[in-house]
């Protein structure tokens, strides 16, 4: 269930910093697939790791950014000073999706258990048809739209001229500094976990650096048979949890905690779900960067979520064009785009999987520990979410 992998990242949590359950004030998370059972699952996590039930908790879902507004969501309460301690996470499920009954057999159902006599059950289960066992399936696809993120993904990359190989040897960078960062012990803030019926999982297990002869040989994943977009060159759906905590620095201070990094500023963006679902790091980092009152020149760390390589080579174009920034953005000249020796070089989401409602406490955290090990300063996240949204976060080191 999510809540027991959420309420493991809580423990880890509290075992890692030693802080006590009862200075936390709040506690938030994000999800996106909703297990029914469990529909606050902050709640049901929290009680779950030994919090006070008299500790608040709230789910938040915003797609693929659902951690990135829990953390938010807990930086604005204390901004408006009404917690002083507040823990932000995330969770899903990915391999025990909630699967729904056709609308048909949900309709029946209701009826049969509103039914008073045998005759009025017997008469409604003699109207189930065959077709009414077929299952409601998820998809990861846009409401608006019904277009898939793999599709949108596809165009995105021919719109831009990213070719196949391209591509693929974006995700074969992505694997390989996920092995190395693995390798040299960087990749610190996992959790063990002990699967029912299975091994523990002690480290990412999606990391697998392949050949471009290897991953040239897979055949396209959404648009066929000309896509571009591939198994390999996709970020993979896993199951995971995240958790970090947030304080004001006068209260980290006076509990005896040095800070791993401060938030100077974030935005939220929204853009065309048709045409753009994948562009929002291009529009919402020149924001944030000016809100901050920094340059890209400034940023030391580069952290963005890789939904696809197609996505994230897409935006470095856009980013780096003076035609887009004016066309496109309104802006006399372009942003420009992060340097490759900064950006995503311990791996990312086509390496490490995209726990939907986790992964954006993972590319801050990320973020905080690159800053320390490099000696940098400043840090910049974003990530894109469905419905054409993204959410950026800048931030510098302690």
């Amino acid at each position: 269930m999510p809540h027991d992998l959420a309420r493991a990242a809580l423990q880890g949590l509290l075992t890692r910093t030693s802080v006590p359950r009862d200075v936390v004030d709040y506690i938030v998370y994000g999800t996106v697939i909703q297990e029914v059972k469990t529909s606050n699952v902050a709640r049901e996590a929290a009680l779950g790791a030994g919090f006070s039930d008299k500790t608040p908790a709230h789910t938040v879902t915003m797609a693929c950014i659902s951690s990135n507004q829990a953390m938010t969501t807990g930086v604005g309460m204390i901004a408006a000073g009404q917690c002083d301690v507040v823990v932000a996470g995330g969770v899903e499920l990915m391999s025990d999706v909630p699967i729904r009954h056709s609308r048909k057999m949900r309709k029946t159902m209701l009826t049969l258990n509103r039914a008073k006599t045998l005759g009025q059950k017997l008469s409604l289960i003699s109207k189930i048809r065959p077709d009414y066992f077929t299952p409601e399936l998820p998809a990861v696809a846009e409401f608006s739209t019904s277009e898939t993120m793999g599709h949108s993904a596809d165009r995105l990359a021919a719109a831009f001229g990213v070719s196949r190989l391209e591509q693929d040897e974006y995700a074969l960078r992505s694997h390989s500094l996920a092995k190395k960062a693995q390798d040299e012990g960087l990749l610190q803030d996992v959790v063990p976990f002990k699967v029912p019926g299975k091994d523990t999982v002690t480290k990412d297990n999606g990391i697998r650096p392949s050949s471009l002869e290897q991953m040239g040989k897979l055949k396209p994943a959404f648009v066929k048979p000309y896509g571009t977009v591939t198994a390999a060159n996709s970020s993979f759906l896993t199951d995971g949890a995240s958790a970090m905590l947030i304080m004001s620095e006068e209260k980290a201070l006076a509990m005896g905690y040095k800070p791993k990094a401060y938030l100077r500023d974030f935005v939220y963006v929204s853009q065309d779900p048709k045409d753009q679902l994948l562009l929002g790091p291009t529009y919402a980092t020149p924001k944030v960067l000016e809100k901050a009152g920094l340059t890209l020149g400034d940023i030391d760390v580069f952290e963005f979520h890789e939904a696809f390589a197609g996505q994230i080579l897409a935006n470095l174009k856009a980013m780096d064009s003076d035609w887009f920034a004016q066309n496109y953005m309104g802006r006399k000249s372009k942003v420009g785009a992060p340097p490759l020796d900064k950006f995503n070089t311990w791996g990312g989401s086509l390496s490490l999987g995209h726990p939907f409602g986790a992964t954006g406490c993972r590319l801050v955290i990320t973020a905080a520990h690159r800053l320390k090990k490099e000696g940098g300063q400043y840090g910049l996240v974003a990530a894109c979410a469905a419905g054409g949204q993204v959410m950026v976060l800048c931030g510098s080191c302690s």
